[in-house]
């Protein structure tokens, strides 16, 4: 089974293409984007290795934002300790999902491991790298699903709110304001 989607950036000139490809023990979301951010050429690649209930394992994030080079490989181990190349970050212990700031493709994540029912919510705190520094933090987030393909999100305690529609496989298609997908394909 994959998933395939592509967005356009609405802030910034930009698109983003994202796969979710389901594997023998695990799912791969993986996918590139390419925009300008203050006048400068971006693009990064990306990889997210989830286990069957989606919780991230391993995440890879590599490319440039104008002259600077973005090189991050995580590791999350089984009590949900992170890693960035190779040294602890306790930080962000306890942590379960990776939210890329510079990219729509990482909701999908909690939206799938919750699995929520039309009026329930959820709190998670989510390891966050921040665009455009590359810092990574942890971000509370709350997602509610208020109809079959609509959840409203909030992150920081509320002071950022959006409502979300989804496509089945849970990818964003409408993020107001900074994604709207373009394209979406489903093989079985």
């Amino acid at each position: 089974m994959s998933d395939s989607i592509i967005w356009r950036k609405l802030e910034h000139p930009g698109h983003e293409v994202a796969n979710l490809t389901q594997k023998e023990k695990s799912w791969e979301l993986s996918g590139t984007a390419i925009f300008s951010y203050e006048g400068s050429p971006c693009r990064i690649d990306y990889s997210v290795i989830c286990d069957f209930s989606w919780s991230t394992k391993l995440v890879n994030v590599h490319g440039t934002m104008g002259t600077q080079k973005v090189a991050i490989d995580l590791e999350v181990d089984a009590d949900n300790r992170w890693f960035l190349n190779g040294t602890a970050l306790p930080i962000l212990s306890g942590c379960i999902d990776i939210d890329l700031g510079f990219s729509p493709s990482t909701n999908l994540l909690p939206i799938r491991r919750l699995a929520l029912g039309i009026g329930q919510k959820s709190e998670v705190n989510a390891a966050w790298l921040h665009f455009p520094s590359f810092e990574l933090k942890v971000l509370p987030q709350t997602y509610r699903r208020d109809a079959e393909r609509v959840y409203q999100y909030e992150s920081a305690g509320g002071s950022f709110v959006s409502t979300l529609e989804v496509n089945d496989a849970g990818f964003v298609t409408d993020y107001p304001g900074l994604w709207q997908a373009e394209s979406e394909k489903n093989t079985p």
